[in-house]
Order: structure tokens, then sequence, then C-alpha cells
């Protein structure tokens, strides 16, 4: 069933990706009232009616294509933990981030953007990242590559003894032990600073316009889109122990994508304190 999925015309994902933002989240950008801005965990952790109403959207549309699909979305597993679990399941699985960069939502920044990955066992078989106010949407599919636009990416590499370019966990979201493990990245020869959407750092990293990232949580609707993305734009990504990151959790963290393995290996050595 996923086999023959995959080998079908994807672009009915792209459609519903498109317009379940187009239906639920661009006509409240710009025009949130305070009503519809609520913290779940925190002042620095958000969800909005966009939030909800386009999971719920996204959640009939993905599982309508892909019959005896589920859904691990940001916004079910708030409201049941449990959710989760199906990332360990049989069932395909996708995995939704209905606004990732909530916060640069909610300030009216075009700096966010909808994430769906699509999982089976483990394994990240295909991703849409989209951000709609910038009208930009990268596809990636195990083993074809990744588009922007319909255009072809590779990350390459960063030039010989270049300063690397870092995104790491933002400050307003990690623990004294994160913020100190993080603090290794503070080096001569790499310039870390605080990262914005996820979804659309890893974008930058497969555009070979930032050179990696190192984040100290796991959700899987923030990284499963990503690292796939990262991965068919020739790019790499280890956990601090050297191992490959598992979308269902229990990861050594921090962890690291960048634009290639020599890249994703020095970050992984420094974060290790090798």
């Amino acid at each position: 069933m996923i086999d023959d999925f995959l080998a079908g015309d994807l672009a009915v994902v792209e459609e519903a990706v498109r317009k379940a933002a187009a239906a639920e989240i661009m006509p409240r950008f710009r025009q949130l009232a305070a009503h519809e801005i609520v913290e779940k965990n925190g002042p620095h952790d958000l969800v909005t009616v966009a939030d909800r109403l386009a999971e719920e959207h996204l959640t009939a549309a993905l599982t309508a294509i892909l019959p005896g699909s589920v859904v691990v979305g940001e916004e079910a597993v708030h409201a049941d933990p449990a959710v989760y679990e199906a990332l360990r399941g049989d069932a395909p699985v996708w995995i939704v981030d209905p606004v990732d960069g909530t916060r640069q939502f909610v300030r009216g920044e075009a700096g966010f953007c909808t994430l769906v990955a699509l999982a089976h066992r483990g394994e990240l078989l295909a991703s849409w990242t989209f951000a709609p106010a910038l009208d930009e949407m990268a596809v990636a599919v195990r083993g074809r590559g990744v588009t922007l636009n319909g255009r072809p990416l590779h990350a390459g590499s960063p030039a010989a003894g270049a300063v690397l370019e870092v995104a790491t966990s933002h400050p307003d979201y990690t623990t004294p032990d994160q913020k100190r493990a993080l603090l290794a990245l503070d080096t001569e020869g790499v310039r870390p600073r605080p990262c914005g959407s996820a979804g659309l750092e890893y974008l930058a990293i497969a555009r070979g316009e930032l050179d990696g990232l190192a984040f100290s949580w796991e959700y899987a609707w923030d990284h499963a889109a990503g690292l796939l993305l990262v991965a068919e734009a020739g790019g790499a990504h280890t956990t601090v122990a050297g191992e490959p990151f598992r979308i269902a959790g229990g990861n050594a963290l921090p962890f690291t994508a960048a634009r290639d393995a020599a890249t994703a290996e020095r970050l992984r050595r420094l974060l290790a304190g090798e």
C-alpha cells in the first residue's frame, strides 16, 4: 500500500497542504484577536486558532489521501500524549506541525511554515515544507531528492576555512543544562545564533544558506520534515552520541544537522566535548 502510494502522484499531498494553509492559516495572518492566542506551557509556547483548525483540516485530508494512515500532530499530542505512540506502530504516519514558528506567526512575521512528513515504521519517506507567506514549497522524497518550488536543491559544503553559521535552540526554549551544552558551539570558527522556525532553518541548510543547526529537543513534528529535506539535499544529521536521529524519540541530545557529513561530525564533536 505505502509503496503504491509513493509511486503515485504525490502532488495531491502538496495540494492538501496548500488548501489547509489557504483556508485556516493565511486568513488569520496579521488578523488574530487576543482570544485566539493561548499559552500552552508558558509564555513562549503559544497556540492559535489557526494551529488547531489547520491541523484538523490536514488530519481529515491526509487520512483520506492514504487510507489506513494515522496522524501525529502537535496539537493532538498536546491534547492526548498517547497519540505520539503511533510513531512506533505499523500504520503509515503523517507527522504534522500546522504552524511551525507560531511566535513569528503571532507577531505578523512571514517566517513560519506548515510541516508534513510521511513515515512508516520509523523511516521517513516524504516531506512537505510550506511557507505560505513566502509562497515557498519544498518537497522531499526518500531517494528522489528535494525541490523548492519545483527546482532541485543541493546543500553543498561550506567553503574551506569559512566560519560556520549555525542555528541553535532558542534560549527561551532551553533549560540551563541545555544552554551549557550548546555553549560548546560558541568557539572559534563557529557563529551560533538562536533559531527561528525549525522547519525554515532546515530549509536554509538544504539551500546552502545555513551551515548547520543544533537542537536540544526532539518532538517529531518539528524535525521529521526537515531531516528528510536536508538528507535529500545531500546533508547529514547525527545525535551527540553519533547515532542517527530517531523520530520516535529516545535520542541522545543535542543533535545536529548540517550541509554535509563532515560539518555534522565537526558540530557533533564540539557538542560532545571531544
